[in-house]
């Protein structure tokens, strides 16, 4: 398997404005790395860059929508030519929008997909093109536990991360023979400003810098899933593995039959 290192190239990653992309595009400059950092919003993306400086590696600021998938595709390009080939993609750009109950399936429902799932596509596609005649490459995608199985008021959130595991698990098959390496990332919670309005207990709770570092320990090591805090992802594989009566009675006396995650 294929694991990037500092000398080789860029380091790139969505959603670097804040949470857990903030914090991996620190770490991995700390580590040596030239990283690419790619969000929304211009000004947040320079004082990020500035944050880096004396770092053994740097931050340099691609401001683009990974919704946009022109917009993102000249990004790639600019990174590659301005700064030199992406040899490490962290695709981490996601969120959730809620909709109201009497309103399932609409706007909210429909901007999560197109985020989390959407932008994510419009990102892989770019990449694996620059990637495949150089014959190595590679790329991270940023799912959940939530994405593990059913959750209750997780509709959206939680089948948007399911459908980017399956989507990891596919491209993982499919590239074997290429030189690309594909992982998936599931952390349990993360203290992070989206995560900031959650209303219900989380356990396990990380700091963002914390998860950065076991998530750029995961490129480093290699495999494909980055999971965290195996206190937290384990019983939730072993729930999953159950059948549906006991799975649906377990999940409903822990979350009370409330939504753990949106």
């Amino acid at each position: 398997m294929y694991r990037a290192s500092p000398n080789e190239g860029i380091a790139w990653i969505t959603g670097a404005s804040s949470g857990i992309g903030r914090g991996v595009a620190i770490e991995l400059a700390r580590r040596g790395y030239r990283v690419a950092a790619t969000a929304r919003r211009a000004d947040v993306l320079a004082v990020l860059a500035r944050e880096a400086q004396g770092f053994g590696g740097d931050i340099s600021a691609h401001p683009a929508d990974v919704t946009d998938a022109s917009g993102i595709a000249g990004a790639i390009n600019e990174i590659e030519t301005s700064r030199g080939a992406i040899v490490l993609a962290f695709l981490n750009a996601g969120s959730y929008f809620i909709d109201a109950p009497e309103s399932f399936g609409g706007e909210g429902f429909r901007r999560t997909f197109e985020l989390n799932v959407g932008g994510t596509a419009n990102c892989l596609g770019p990449v694996l093109r620059s990637m495949r005649p150089r014959g190595r490459g590679q790329i991270a995608i940023n799912a959940s536990l939530a994405g593990y199985g059913g959750l209750p008021q997780a509709a959206a959130y939680g089948a948007s991360k399911a459908a980017l595991i399956n989507l990891a698990e596919s491209l993982r098959l499919s590239l074997a023979d290429t030189g690309i390496s594909i992982q998936v990332v599931t952390p349990g919670f993360v203290r992070t400003p989206m995560n900031a309005q959650n209303k219900y207990p989380m356990p396990f709770t990380l700091p963002a810098d914390d998860a950065a570092r076991r998530i750029c320990d995961g490129f480093e090591r290699g495999g494909f899933e980055i999971t965290f805090p195996k206190r937290l992802a384990w019983p939730m594989k072993a729930i999953n593995l159950l059948p549906y009566p006991l799975y649906f009675w377990i999940v409903g006396r822990l979350t009370g039959g409330h939504g753990r995650a949106r």
